[in-house]
């Protein structure tokens, strides 16, 4: 077994409302920076073993579809390195 380390990244789906990002956004503009968008997003890192970076990669994927985001709502995207 080899330890791998998926990032798991969920961010809102276009169109979702994001007042987090609302907000930041207004701050930075406040502060002077100019900006054409911001969106939040939620990172995960999750230390595991697998057999290879496939299976790394599978188990990550079901973690984000049974808990880290609702499909309804959120797109996420995922990365495995071997650590």
């Amino acid at each position: 077994m080899t330890t791998y380390t998926a990032t798991v990244t969920v961010r809102l789906k276009n169109g979702v409302l994001d007042p987090e990002a609302d907000t930041t956004h207004h701050a930075l503009e406040r502060l002077g920076f100019e900006l054409e968008g911001l969106r939040s997003a939620d990172r995960f890192e999750v230390d595991l073993s697998a057999e290879n970076r496939v299976e790394a990669r599978e188990r990550a994927n079901e973690m984000a579809e049974r808990l880290l985001a609702n499909p309804t709502i959120h797109d996420y995207n995922v990365e495995v390195a071997e650590r």
